[in-house]
């Protein structure tokens, strides 16, 4: 809150218990919150700080969704779409919505709107918390959008079902599993600002049930970051699909590093994805100021914080030095989304420096008519004689006409195609022939609906897609061409650096050390990650020539490394 906030809370928190608005008892029926890479048909953001930000949000975002533009002066903001600054002006604002009316910030992730389904793919329908910030205009916004939107609008605003929580400490998968920090139940005790009945976490975790089909084995919670002054988790992990987890990482030991391993330690050992298995974790790279400091000294920076927008993800990017580094990984990671930059850290709309990004600034609400389709991915294998089974749940509410699996491997050339088969509970499956060792196969999902809607998965297919690998069981780690590890890059390195690694399981320990074998920087000491990659920064290093040194599962690799 800002300093002259603070003598508005208690007004605040009885004008929220006073005030109807929406629905304000729990659904009576199932519900499925949406996850943000699901199929969207709006975005919604409010136009006061950082214009220079925003333009460059709605310049990408129209080429997907409907933008809707909350605002004072509806001229005044086309007159900047149109007009030179940020980039030039964007010529067709067909998709561009303009819509007075009164808000107090730019924060529309915390305040604004989730999106849920009526029985997973039914009715769309919008779900509203009492805000955490003493900003009456901010926190009844939702009511004005499910009003122009036309869509039912359910809201925790009146006890006995009140509760107080915010966007950016919550994030989805689909299918019933949601994360948050702490900060949702510390909101909500006898120590909360906003809330109007104590709970504890449990009562917490029982809101989220009745509220959102999020069952309170399925909600996780972490403890907040110590530097992190907001304590929402979109500040340093991302859910990329059902079980992929994108998470900021810290030079060892540095700022919130050493809670943030513990967290994610957490995760791993006390639950699995929605699939069964354990998530699969992709570590990227928490950038530090220009003078080289990390939080608390520095600005919390982050490239976790970006937004899906159909096939187009946004990304904050501070400086040319680690971006490359982290639209790299993210473009690995979501093969086929155009991933794009924009810049965060600069003048004249420093925003980083307010605690927020990207996603902090904007909310999506998904269509009408989804068509779900959910797929755990195939892994690596060494077989080259069974078939490669796919199953996938798919639905929609006029039910499903036909699906069907396309595979290649071959990108460049034409996917084959094979119709699924329903074999009951909303699983569709179809095989994959069995490929011969060194083989990449490439595939994804394609579904018709009775009511001829048509939906694939990946959403960008087919020029996105999942992929694995047929292994050669008898040369050990293939992909490391039987080492611990594979040449390190960028190279020469400056700051981050990102070492590819065997996917054994086993304890390993990663140094970096000198001409004369002298440890000058832990790496890593443990399990190795499945994601085959570590990171770290070698910035603190003087220029000159080290070597990458594993050790464990019987083996040592050696791999030289130069810094510039």
């Amino acid at each position: 809150m800002a300093p002259h906030e603070v003598v508005l809370v208690s007004d605040y928190r009885n004008s929220r218990a006073d005030l109807e608005r929406g629905i304000t008892a729990p659904p009576s029926f199932p519900v499925r919150t949406m996850a943000e890479w699901e199929e969207v048909q709006s975005l919604v953001l409010a136009w006061t700080s950082y214009p220079t930000i925003l333009k460059q949000i709605v310049r990408y975002a129209v080429d997907e969704v409907q933008v809707i533009i909350v605002c004072d002066d509806a001229a005044a903001v086309q007159t900047y779409l149109l007009g030179a600054d940020a980039g030039g002006p964007i010529a067709d604002l067909t998709n561009v919505v303009l819509l007075e009316d009164d808000f107090n910030s730019v924060w529309m992730r915390d305040y604004g709107m989730e999106t849920m389904y009526r029985n997973e793919v039914d009715t769309v329908l919008l779900m509203d918390w009492i805000y955490n910030r003493p900003r009456p205009e901010d926190d009844i916004l939702p009511d004005v959008i499910a009003t122009y939107k036309n869509i039912p609008l359910y809201s925790s605003s009146q006890a006995p079902y009140d509760l107080v929580h915010t966007g950016g400490n919550f994030m989805a998968d689909g299918f019933g599993t949601a994360f948050s920090s702490m900060l949702v139940d510390d909101e909500n005790s006898a120590s909360g600002d906003f809330n109007q009945t104590v709970r504890t976490p449990a009562e917490v975790n029982d809101m989220m049930e009745l509220w959102m089909g999020i069952p309170p084995a399925r909600y996780i919670k972490m403890e907040t970051l110590p530097f992190d002054g907001i304590h929402h988790i979109d500040m340093h992990m991302k859910l990329l699909d059902e079980e992929t987890l994108l998470v900021g990482e810290f030079p060892n030991g540095v700022s919130d590093g050493p809670q943030l391993e513990s967290n994610l330690t957490a995760i791993q050992a006390n639950y699995n994805s929605v699939f069964g298995t354990p998530y699969r974790i992709i570590r990227i790279p928490m950038p530090p100021s220009t003078g080289g400091s990390y939080p608390p000294n520095a600005s919390y920076r982050t490239y976790a914080n970006n937004i899906f927008i159909n096939k187009t993800v946004l990304v904050p990017t501070y400086r040319q030095q680690y971006d490359t580094t982290g639209l790299r990984i993210l473009r690995e990671s979501l093969p086929g989304y155009r991933v794009v930059g924009i810049d965060c850290d600069n003048s004249p709309d420093n925003i980083i420096s307010a605690s927020g990004a990207l996603h902090c600034i904007t909310k999506c609400i998904g269509v009408e008519d989804p068509l779900l389709i959910r797929h755990q991915r195939l892994r690596d294998t060494y077989e080259t004689v069974v078939p490669y089974s796919v199953t996938g749940y798919i639905r929609h509410r006029t039910g499903i006409a036909s699906a069907d699996l396309f595979w290649t491997t071959d990108t460049t050339q034409a996917y084959a195609s094979v119709p699924m088969t329903g074999i009951g509970n909303n699983e569709w499956t179809a095989d994959i022939p069995a490929q011969p060792i060194g083989t990449e196969v490439f595939y994804y999902i394609h579904a018709t609906a009775n009511s001829g809607k048509q939906q694939v998965r990946p959403i960008v297919a087919p020029d996105g897609y999942w992929n694995f690998h047929v292994l050669n069981i008898g040369s050990g780690v293939a992909e490391n061409n039987g080492q611990l590890l594979a040449e390190p890059f960028p190279m020469p390195a400056t700051d981050w650096i990102c070492v590819p690694v065997s996917a054994q399981r086993g304890a390993v320990e990663v140094n970096i050390v000198d001409a004369l074998g002298r440890v000058v920087l832990p790496v890593h000491k443990g399990q190795l990650p499945s994601s085959g990659r570590l990171y770290t920064n070698v910035s603190m290093l003087e220029a000159g020539s080290y070597f990458i040194v594993a050790t464990g599962l019987g083996q040592r690799s050696v791999k030289p490394m130069v810094k510039n």
